[in-house]
């Protein structure tokens, strides 16, 4: 596969998803450059925006097994991994593994904040390892494989905020905006007629994982990953480099896994562009989404509505071009 034929892929990719879903435009490109980067996706929106909607298009577009978990207080982790169950065959009991809903391509966790740490943990294993382990026995999760999350960010009572160690296992952390007031009449005339938009399929698993090996092979200049090295160390207040916002409102930095999303991210964009080199531009694009949500900040920045994305719109424009 070229460069050429890598952004072909992609924009017929986001053709098939667009016929759905209105606007969105850089949401989509994000979730669809999750994918080829093959990690894992937290999208935080208010409800009724289409997170969910947005997935399972993705998911026939690609051709990929999907399934969706409602993530509640009382979901326990067998709901999700899959159990042993008991089976009698010819005058003979014996245990079978019945596969949880975790075993496909892409797993939708809706609303997974909702769920307990235990359960949480269950998911980060499948996330981290691809594997499930139930029972002493260790079980390959489909290839490939995904865990796009949603939270809402407005409701938090009774929920589980993800802790950090989990919170770092996402590529990205996506956010969805209100569409605009062109959007919505568009979405309503497409939502409320006789015809619904057909998804047909514009690439499959295995073009996902050809995909994804190119964008590996893709060069870094030196002085591009010094670039990526200096972005993450200023937001690390202990670090020389931190500016005074970052001092004052971050607790800790981005972690060297930040540093490989970040550059992971810049060379599936390079080629989502039909370029086989990353610049310092495609990491300045992928910054918010691939380091937001590994930035602690602290109560002086929750009291001030600091957010992530300001903090590090400051650490961009301090480094410069």
């Amino acid at each position: 596969m070229t460069p050429e034929q890598f952004s072909e892929r992609m924009a017929s990719i986001r053709k098939e998803v667009e016929k759905a879903i209105v606007g969105q435009e850089e949401v989509v490109s994000q979730l669809l450059l999750c994918l080829v980067a093959q990690g894992h996706a937290l999208i935080e929106g208010v409800p009724g925006l289409g997170k969910t909607l947005m997935v399972r298009c993705l998911a026939q577009a690609l051709s990929l097994r999907f399934s969706r978990i409602q993530f509640t207080p009382d979901l326990m982790p067998a709901d999700i991994t899959g159990t042993l169950v008991l089976e009698e065959e010819a005058g003979k009991r014996q245990f079978r593994f019945q596969e949880g809903p975790v075993f496909a391509n892409l797993v939708l966790a809706d609303e997974v904040n909702r769920a307990t740490p235990k359960t949480q943990s269950a998911l980060l294993e499948a996330m981290q390892e691809s594997t499930v382990t139930v029972a002493g026995a260790t079980h390959l999760l489909p290839r490939p494989f995904y865990v796009f999350a949603t939270q809402n960010p407005i409701e938090m009572e009774g929920t589980y905020p993800l802790p950090e160690a989990q919170l770092d296992r996402f590529f990205l952390k996506i956010l969805i905006e209100y569409p605009t007031d062109r959007q919505m009449i568009e979405i309503l005339n497409r939502t409320t007629g006789l015809e619904t938009p057909a998804i047909q399929a514009a690439a499959e698993a295995s073009d996902l994982l050809a995909m994804h090996h190119l964008a590996r092979e893709v060069p870094v200049a030196q002085a591009v990953n010094q670039y990526a090295v200096e972005l993450v160390e200023s937001t690390r207040p202990q670090d020389g480099k931190a500016g005074e916002m970052v001092r004052r409102f971050v607790r800790f930095g981005a972690s060297p896994r930040g540093a490989q999303a970040l550059i992971m991210a810049g060379k599936v964009r390079a080629l989502s562009e039909g370029r086989f080199h990353v610049s310092r531009q495609d990491l300045r694009q992928a910054a918010p989404p691939t380091l937001r949500h590994r930035l602690l900040l602290n109560y002086e920045a929750q009291v001030e509505g600091i957010s992530a994305d300001q903090i590090l719109g400051q650490v961009i424009t301090r480094l410069g071009d």
